[in-house]
């Protein structure tokens, strides 16, 4: 066993990265974590993963795959592409339905009635690479997206004609150290860092308890990144959770868990400071 990242270059990166957060951006985020709701005492994990197979082309694409998440829990998940790491967000938060094994949320499986499960779903938030936001509707328009579950299509459809809860998505936007004035431009016409603000942005306003999030900092510049990371960071302590996957290894120290995936199967799951430098080399060259 090598040496655990806790004491090498990696986790000295992700300790600066955590101590450089915008003050009034982490101000604003403490604020709105304080004021979520809390479940007095322990319960069910956010999500359990149990025996979950998804088939693929040749080979399973996830294999066996057994995940928990508690509240407050910031999970890594990390591997070469192909791994699988997408593949299990999709399956987490219920896009795709695997064919073996059981998805339970807060302790329960998918709701039967359509209804019901997209109530379910509304307390995830995922946070995709591409960030999926719609670029020919307004800023306002997207971060209202996010309401779609608790409103209904009626409403969903009104928020197409007139601009609805200003005032809450403004306030999104403040946490984010956005100005307001936004809210009516047209994504499309945002810059990169902007998008990525307004996207978590969406996510403030969805108020998921489970995070999700497929390699948000994978196309950014390194000080994009790091600001960005350290935001969700904040944002997903108790109640909440985090699960992100990975392609840079020097930024997990902020994380609690880590979760080697190779090949659909976990070939590790374990608190970021017992990891060591031996097992980072064995689960990249084995997919060499």
């Amino acid at each position: 066993m090598g040496k655990g990242l806790g004491g090498e270059k990696a986790g000295c990166n992700a300790t600066q990265i955590h101590s450089r957060k915008l003050p009034v951006i982490r101000q604003r985020l403490e604020a709105d974590t304080a004021g979520s709701p809390s479940d007095g005492g322990p319960g069910p994990a956010l999500l359990e993963l149990q025996g979950i197979t998804l088939a693929g082309r040749g080979q399973e694409r996830l294999e066996a795959i057994k995940l928990s998440i508690e509240p407050g829990e910031r999970v890594a998940l990390i591997g070469a592409s192909g791994a699988g790491k997408s593949s299990l967000l999709a399956v987490a938060n219920g896009l795709i339905k695997p064919n073996g094994g059981t998805v339970l949320w807060q302790g329960a499986p998918p709701a039967k009635s359509r209804h019901q499960r997209r109530r379910q779903q509304a307390r995830i938030g995922t946070l995709w690479q591409d960030l999926r936001l719609i670029e020919e509707l307004t800023v306002q328009q997207n971060l209202n997206g996010a309401r779609l579950a608790q409103w209904g299509w009626p409403k969903a459809l009104l928020n197409l004609l007139l601009p609805l809860e200003t005032g809450r998505c403004a306030a999104a936007l403040e946490k984010l150290d956005l100005d307001q004035a936004l809210l009516d431009r047209p994504v499309a016409s945002l810059s990169g860092g902007q998008r990525q603000r307004v996207a978590i942005a969406r996510l403030l306003r969805q108020e998921p308890l489970l995070v999700l999030a497929d390699e948000p900092l994978a196309s950014l510049d390194p000080r994009l990144a790091e600001e960005l990371l350290a935001l969700l960071l904040d944002y997903t302590r108790a109640p909440r959770a985090l699960v992100m996957s990975l392609h840079r290894p020097d930024l997990l120290g902020g994380f609690d868990r880590v979760v080697g995936l190779r090949a659909g199967r976990v070939l590790f799951d374990q608190p970021v400071d017992q990891l060591a430098k031996d097992q980072l080399t064995a689960l990249y060259a084995s997919s060499l």
